[in-house]
């Protein structure tokens, strides 16, 4: 029911307005509704000049054409929007409902009340005069329904976390039905048959899994999927019941053996710590270790993001029932970094926000929280956004003397100085962070930076610093096993092998970086996205027709995650390749872009 008076606006499925129970008569034409739905969504303030040419350059008169929809819009909209001259700024009443805000900005509960959920942008429309916002609209489009998947999704573990895990099926049903090859998805559904006490499902979902990936993909999903529905056994009773001092030494004893690299040795402790902090019901240690082990399996275990979430959620839980803020903050930290990994950003804002807003005093999960907001801007091309996360990060860990996040910040300001060619700034930032990881022995992390700060050589002319470089990036990511870090590395040691011009050797390289970083389910996703860019770049220099197949992937994998610098990309390769429309939509693209080196070449 809307509140009377209220402005409603409804951009996914058919679209309408209106205001309280009241239709707001709709604007002449398809124009009107395009207009509303780039200036609702889009990350920039256009000039009139800029949305004269993206919708009305068909027209006889762009500009009064631009005029007339406006004027259509302040009628649509009511006396109570404003509509500014130059830039075109759009403002709505306070307390208006936009169904793709309430989609991507809000909560998972808000999201499946909007109305048009999984339906699309301007449903049916097409405008074929202005290709540019053809594509910016299928990019939108693709964000959006990927949005939707993950509002699902997230609903899906919150109940399966509350134990209402006949909802939680139904809601994992239509994510896999959305995306089939999703790992993530195939889990949760498997675990929620699991724990609705229904095994035969479970497995009966979980074999269907392994068919459909073995006849379209050519291999098994993940272990976490092919484990989903036969949950870990319950630790063996011990001969005397818990207490509260034994499950804090079994939780510090996970703990250690987390720290000292001993991942299954450290779950198993922390799954039992789990188990015996249910048995005494006591919230305050059974917070402490949920949040423990929900860490452990997003850190310490390739694939079990999926599971530390549900873990992390019910931590979530508890600590908000004792007021434990300080655990919360860092569930909440924890969930924020697993949907970033995934390019889940709409989602990971939310929950980042969430650690920022409870992290209250305690500095080391105040900077953390900070830190990786500041990598999920990034990757969404808002680097003047993320230069302020990241320094109010760097300045709170600095002051606190919190070496980890220190360094993490240090990394992330120099590869947005990296993106943005600054390169004398970049190196000063990489330096700091590789010393700073050296410094802290932080052997895990160490690959990054170094990488990173290869690619700043290479591109100041250093060939052979980089090249030795990568070469120590590639073998300690690969005595570490991280997708991530191998790929990054992978791909700079094919850069090199290009600029020497071995060919083949660059295109074996960098083909090889992009498997390896996406082959585990839980990897860095904006990884797989760095390494389709330079795979784009090689083979148009070398006239090679498979760029336009990496073209296409690097556009399908940036439009469903709100990669917009990598959008951009994508439409830039396209154009260099001979689609000669692409080249205008490159531009729209990447106004949305806080880069101006976004489409550059060199």
């Amino acid at each position: 029911m809307n509140v009377p008076g209220t402005l409603a606006i409804h951009l996914l499925g058919e679209p309408h307005v209106s205001s309280g129970e009241e239709p707001r008569p709709a604007p002449r034409g398809r124009k009107g509704w395009a207009l509303l739905a780039y200036l609702l969504t889009t990350a920039s303030a256009p000039s009139r000049e800029w949305l004269a040419e993206l919708l009305f350059s068909d027209a006889d008169d762009p500009f009064n054409a631009l005029s007339w929809n406006l004027s259509q819009l302040r009628r649509l909209l009511g006396p109570k929007a404003t509509i500014s001259g130059g830039p075109v700024e759009l403002r709505l009443p306070p307390g208006s409902f936009v169904d793709v805000r309430a989609l991507t900005t809000g909560t998972w509960v808000q999201a499946l009340g909007v109305p048009g959920l999984g339906r699309e942008l301007l449903e049916g429309m097409t405008f074929p005069s202005s290709p540019a916002f053809e594509a910016w609209l299928l990019a939108e489009r693709r964000r959006l329904s990927a949005a939707a998947e993950n509002a699902l999704r997230e609903a899906a573990r919150a109940k399966l976390a509350a134990g209402d895990a006949e909802r939680a099926v139904e809601l994992a049903i239509r994510v896999v039905a959305a995306s089939p090859f999703d790992e993530d998805a195939q889990e949760l559904l498997i675990r929620a048959y699991a724990a609705a006490g229904d095994r035969a499902a479970a497995r009966r979902q979980r074999d269907s899994c392994i068919a459909l990936f073995r006849r379209e993909l050519g291999t098994d999903p993940g272990q976490a999927v092919l484990d989903a529905a036969d949950p870990s056994p319950l630790p063996d009773a011990r001969e005397q019941p818990p207490t509260i001092a034994s499950v804090t030494a079994g939780l510090e004893t996970g703990l250690a053996a987390m720290d000292a690299g001993a991942v299954d040795a450290a779950v198993a402790a922390l799954r039992r710590a789990v188990a015996e902090a249910h048995q005494i019901d006591d919230p305050a240690i059974q917070t402490k270790a949920l949040v423990a082990l929900g860490s452990a399996l997003v850190h310490g275990v390739r694939g079990r993001d999926g599971e530390g979430a549900g873990v992390l959620l019910e931590a979530i839980e508890v600590a908000h029932r004792i007021d434990d803020d300080t655990l919360a903050a860092q569930a909440h930290r924890e969930l924020g970094y697993v949907e970033l990994l995934r390019g889940r950003y709409d989602r990971a804002q939310r929950w980042l926000h969430g650690a920022v807003s409870l992290a209250g005093n305690d500095p080391a999960e105040l900077a953390w929280a900070h830190a990786i907001q500041g990598v999920a801007l990034t990757d969404v091309g808002r680097h003047a956004d993320a230069l302020y996360e990241l320094g109010e990060a760097l300045r709170v860990a600095q002051a606190a003397d919190v070496g980890s996040v220190e360094t993490w910040a240090l990394t992330f300001i120099g590869r947005i100085r990296l993106l943005r060619r600054e390169l004398v700034l970049a190196r000063k930032a990489l330096e700091a962070a590789l010393a700073r990881a050296r410094q802290l022995r932080w052997t895990a992390f160490i690959p990054l930076p170094e990488s990173l700060l290869a690619d700043v050589d290479l591109a100041e002319g250093y060939i052979d610093a980089a090249a030795s470089a990568y070469d120590h990036a590639y073998a300690l990511s690969l005595q570490l096993g991280d997708p991530c870090w191998e790929g990054l590395a992978a791909r700079g040691k094919g850069l090199v092998a290009n600029r020497r011009g071995d060919t083949e050797s660059a295109m074996r390289w960098v083909t090889e970086a992009r498997m390896r970083c996406i082959r585990l389910p839980d990897a860095w996703l904006w990884v797989e996205g760095y390494c389709l860019d330079a795979l784009c770049e090689l083979a148009i220099e070398r006239h090679r027709g498979d760029a336009t197949q990496w073209a296409a992937d690097l556009e399908v994998l940036a439009t469903r995650t709100g990669m917009r610098e990598l959008v951009a990309r994508a439409y830039l390769h396209r154009s260099r390749s001979g689609d000669r429309a692409a080249a205008e939509a490159a531009a729209v693209l990447a106004a949305e872009v806080d880069n101006p080196a976004v489409l550059r070449t060199d």
